[in-house]
């Protein structure tokens, strides 16, 4: 198994059954069920680490089930036999003390930076679970420490990294939290082309549970009437997905009826939900996004953010503390 629980294994045509539906039930929030369908493969080091991953996702973007994913990452870092799934435990053991700590379950600021410290002395330079540790020290440092430099510098290194190994879900999510830093710059060129590639990569994975928040990252740094419509399309995902992930809510203003998705289709590339944000996103592709998918990198920008009234300097509603 190829880090399912992170890299979007299970998106590619011709890979194994078993990442496919595991990643149809990630993309739409299902990690349980996910995490269901690989409890049999437990012994094997890489998937009980990837079972880890769904239940410690699960926890930072519902807030629920961290038993279930403290079992599960004992489990991984019990049958872990060398550096490489050693180190992989230990980063995932670093985002869930992240995630307690963001979300204010417990404070567990100084485990986390312990264990993706552990990660980064275990995975050689040349390991492919490098990008995901540069970026989630990034998230360290950008939610916890409030070092945005620190943090930016991370997640480029975390870019590059995706960029170089294809790893397009990583990609949506450093080009998103590259954005949300560009925007708190005022830089909001750069954070749009940003936000945008973020939305499309996600809409071409069908990666739903990520869609709602690259459309309101989108609409902080959009107009009116655009950033009204961009947030009002968040809003019906979040309230489809019965209010996840959490930490969204904030930046949306209208209260959500939670609502329950049909169980995923198998001979379904992606969900029904998806289309409205395949027409957003194919709107807010330019030839500014066309460069810079040439070179997997965020272009420089002189817009400030004085340019929109209605965009006026501003963090983004919610910032995207996933991944």
């Amino acid at each position: 198994m190829a880090h399912t629980a992170m890299s979007g294994s299970g998106t590619t045509a011709g890979e194994d059954p078993l990442q496919t539906a595991v990643w149809r039930l990630r993309s739409r929030g299902c990690w349980t069920d996910a995490a269901a369908l690989l409890a049999p493969h437990a012994g094997n080091a890489a998937a009980a680490l990837d079972r880890a991953g769904l239940l410690v996702e699960r926890c930072l973007f519902t807030g629920d089930g961290w038993a279930d994913a403290e079992d599960a990452l004992r489990t991984a870092e019990a049958v872990a036999q060398d550096d490489e799934e050693r180190g992989g435990a230990a980063c995932e053991r670093g985002r869930l003390a992240y995630a307690a700590t963001l979300l204010k379950v417990r404070d567990r600021a100084d485990e986390a930076r312990s264990a993706l410290g552990r990660a980064a002395a275990l995975l050689a330079p040349t390991s492919p679970r490098r990008p995901l540790l540069d970026f989630r020290r990034g998230l360290v440092a950008e939610h916890i420490a409030k070092a945005p430099q620190s943090a930016r510098a991370a997640y480029r290194r975390a870019h590059d990294g995706a960029s170089a190994q294809g790893d397009l879900l990583l990609l949506s999510f450093t080009w998103h939290q590259q954005a949300g830093l560009a925007l708190r710059d005022g830089e909001l060129a750069e954070a749009r082309l940003g936000f945008s590639e973020s939305l499309r990569i996600r809409v071409e994975l069908g990666y739903l549970i990520g869609t709602a928040p690259a459309l309101a990252g989108l609409a902080d740094c959009e107009p009116e009437p655009e950033a009204s419509r961009l947030r009002a399309e968040a809003r019906r995902l979040f309230r489809l997905l019965g209010g996840v992930p959490i930490w969204l809510a904030s930046g949306l203003t209208a209260s959500v009826a939670p609502q329950t998705l049909p169980a995923p289709s198998s001979g379904a590339a992606g969900p029904a939900a998806l289309p409205a944000a395949s027409k957003t996103a194919a709107r807010q592709q330019g030839t500014h996004q066309a460069a810079a998918r040439k070179t997997g990198k965020p272009k420089a920008t002189t817009e400030k953010a004085s340019a929109p009234q209605s965009a006026a300097a501003k963090p983004p509603s919610q910032p995207e503390p996933a991944a």
